[in-house]
């Protein structure tokens, strides 16, 4: 574990929380957009200093930053990346920056507001990722809550825009009461296993916890609660149903980042199973049932819509799934795949979404029947959306060929059903796409509204162009993202063949039902 002397993480935090509240001090509207975009730029570059600074071969958290914060129940603020979360900071800021010039002037309503939340949301983001302290990571977890409530609430486009605020902060207000109880018998597990019933023994150092015995009993309970808690916000199937209610009804900028940030899976691998290793062995079955479920509902589902933004959102449950199934198959190619192609998610599923919002911008609407033939007065907004498309897909030369392909085989080497699961979710995948991309954008031009639309204008084309352009050089140098995962991910995948359990009995019981002690690769036929 690296101590971090200047603290950048705690900059990245808290820059996007104290410039959200200063824009209330400000009085000219242009003066607003200019300093939210600064402050987002100035974001994004420290996250690529950040990046540049992670030593990818190094093993353990960096850049970590630890104080003392609620001595009574040893709750501490205490920061750190890793490979498995170094990445997701600058996809964050990046995405932060994109949605504040998609937004540029299409927000007319309270626009002093609108951006302060949207930088609240970033500040908060970063420390879901950043934090280590299960005390530390609730807060912000629950933190996303408020601005999303509002963002699609206030700024929704959709007539049920506030029954789709109150069903999603509703089911995000399930998961955290499930996520609390699980960091609460952590907690106690910790103190009992230190043999101090006191506060004083309670511990919620994600670190500390890795090293502390778990009963299989309360594993198994301890894994449901986070499980479930994590499945509701990814959305996994079938906790999904929020989803295309926020997708259709919120603003296009927030829908991006609510796809495009994958805070659920991403709880799932932090803390979920590793916390719980030998339960998550115990409960493989379930997690290849939810995620192949997911991928095939998803996609099939995904097949049958007539609108674009309804689409994506049934899209991105597939994807969900299909990643599940590569966190599930516990090798390095599978949980390497996952992780990569949570990565594209931000900049795939961002950029489309981001995309989507121009249409509806021009058009007024994202259906079919507005949309036919939009390539010939939109080519270059046709293009771009069809090579990310193309990347969703896993098309070779796109960042998703080589995370769905780490995948499939990671899959195959665990189970040749789960393999298989993942190729029947990549086929329909590209059905569903290709389907709706030829009704909508390659169709004969039927509307006058259609005809009379322009293309692009610049500011768009940077914002969808940098997405396309990262995710082509991603495609063609998928590397750089794999090594600074690697080591991190390496560990991951030992820490499920090798924890200590708290009984003798446990350790019988895991002995006859862990599949990781003969291969480092397990195989669940």
């Amino acid at each position: 574990m690296e101590t971090s002397d200047f603290p950048l993480l705690s900059l990245l935090i808290f820059l996007p929380l104290i410039a959200g509240m200063a824009l209330f001090r400000i009085r000219d509207e242009r003066r607003i957009l200019s300093v939210t975009l600064g402050v987002a730029v100035i974001e994004l570059l420290l996250s690529v200093l950040l990046l540049m600074l992670f030593d990818p071969y190094q093993d353990g958290m960096q850049f970590v930053e630890q104080h003392r914060w609620i001595p009574t129940l040893n709750i501490e603020y205490l920061l750190g990346v890793d490979g498995l979360s170094v990445l997701f900071v600058p996809l964050t800021a990046l995405l932060t920056v994109a949605v504040v010039l998609a937004s540029w002037r299409s927000v007319q309503t309270l626009p002093r507001l609108y951006f302060a939340l949207l930088l609240a949301l970033e500040g908060i983001t970063i420390g879901v990722y950043c934090a280590l302290d299960l005390g530390l990571f609730f807060l912000f977890w629950e933190l996303t809550l408020p601005p999303l409530f509002f963002l699609i609430s206030l700024w929704g486009i959709g007539a049920q825009r506030r029954y789709a605020a109150t069903k999603y902060t509703l089911f995000m207000l399930a998961s955290g009461v499930a996520l609390l109880f699980g960091f609460i018998l952590l907690g106690l597990n910790h103190a009992n296993e230190t043999g101090v019933a006191t506060p004083a023994g309670l511990s919620f150092n994600y670190m500390r916890l890795l090293e502390t015995p778990i009963p299989l009993e309360t594993q198994s309970l301890i894994f449901l609660l986070l499980f479930f808690g994590f499945a509701v916000k990814a959305p996994l199937f079938p906790f999904h149903v929020w989803l295309p209610t926020a997708a259709m009804e919120g603003p296009a900028g927030v829908t991006a980042l609510l796809l495009g940030l994958k805070l659920g899976l991403f709880g799932i691998i932090r803390f979920a199973i590793p916390l719980a290793p030998q339960a998550a062995s115990q409960y493989f079955v379930l997690m290849v049932l939810l995620g192949a479920a997911g991928a095939i509902y998803g996609a099939l589902v995904a097949l049958r819509q007539t609108n674009l933004r309804r689409m994506l959102a049934f899209s991105s449950i597939s994807h969900v799934g299909f990643v599940l199934i590569g966190v599930a198959a516990f090798n390095i190619q599978g949980i390497q795949g996952a992780v990569f192609q949570l990565f594209n998610f931000g900049i795939i599923a961002g950029g489309i979404f981001l995309i989507a919002g121009f249409i509806q911008h021009r058009l007024g609407s994202t259906e079919l029947t507005a949309l036919g033939g939009a390539a010939r007065p939109m080519p270059i907004l046709a293009s771009l959306f069809f090579i990310l498309g193309l990347a969703s897909i896993g098309v070779p030369g796109t960042n998703g060929f080589a995370a769905e392909h780490l995948i499939v085989i990671g899959a195959f080497q665990s189970h040749t059903g789960m393999g298989l699961a993942a190729l029947v979710g990549v086929i329909l995948g590209a059905a569903y796409f290709l389907a709706f991309y030829q009704k909508a954008f390659l169709g004969p031009l039927t509307q006058p509204t259609v005809k009379e639309t322009v293309d692009l204008r610049p500011r768009e084309r940077w914002i969808a162009g940098a997405m396309v352009s990262l995710a082509l050089l991603l495609g063609l140098f998928p590397q750089g993202v794999l090594d600074t995962t690697n080591k991190s991910l390496q560990s991951w995948v030992a820490r499920l063949e090798t924890t200590p359990v708290a009984s003798d009995a446990a350790e019988e019981v895991l002995a006859q039902q862990a599949p990781y002690e003969t291969a480092p690769q397990p195989n669940h036929h």
